[in-house]
């Protein structure tokens, strides 16, 4: 991502005559060898689900058809609402913009409560019907993967909550900068993370 310096070039009388584009890797180093280590976990997880598919075809395509892709739909359309929102205030953040960007992420903790709720009517729907983790392969790995999923979720609502503390300050230190830079890839990896587990669990046959 692009980021505008305060760094100018001055020329004979002292004025400055441009600003320097900088790229850089949004967030601190920490951040991203976290995110990548958390993605690695999951990957190994899609992995062993795959494999039990092969060897249960049949068994996880019945499983498959008692959930309603419905639910899956909406949580994608809230993600992919809540990661656009939250790109756009890190970008207003940059522009100097005092109320949008606090407005923004509050839609994406929003659309954060919407995939919890949906996802609770959604689990509440399958035990009421007896399908329970220790029911099948299918139902143990679909509750693991959400559950594991759904904590990231909570953990990037609590994130968000405190981007919104930060942009009501009226400028970021580049510490802090940095901070919410990390925050926003947090979240947009909580999204994709969702992305893949709808293709895998709703949609792959």
């Amino acid at each position: 991502m692009a980021t505008l310096e305060d760094a100018t070039r001055r020329q004979n009388g002292g004025e400055p005559i441009t600003r320097e584009r900088v790229r850089h890797l949004p967030g601190e180093l920490g951040t991203w060898v976290f995110i990548l280590g958390d993605m690695t976990v999951f990957a190994l997880l899609f992995g062993i689900f795959m494999y039990y598919r092969d060897k249960q075809p049949a068994l996880f395509a019945h499983s498959q058809l008692t959930l309603h892709k419905s639910f899956g739909v909406i949580n994608t359309l809230l993600l992919l609402t809540s990661s656009l929102c939250v790109v756009t205030a890190v970008r207003a953040v940059r522009k100097g913009a005092q109320r949008l960007p606090t407005i923004l992420l509050g839609v994406a903790v929003v659309c954060g409560l919407g995939f919890t709720l949906n996802k609770f009517l959604e689990w509440g729907g399958l035990l009421s019907h007896h399908h329970y983790p220790d029911t099948n392969n299918f139902y143990m790995y679909f509750f693991v993967l959400t559950g594991i999923h759904f904590f990231h979720l909570l953990l990037g609502m609590g994130v968000l909550t405190a981007l919104i503390v930060l942009s009501r300050k009226p400028s970021l230190s580049e510490k802090e900068m940095m901070f919410f830079e990390g925050g926003a890839c947090f979240w947009h990896m909580v999204d994709l993370l969702w992305i893949v587990l709808f293709a895998l669990l709703y949609l792959v046959h």
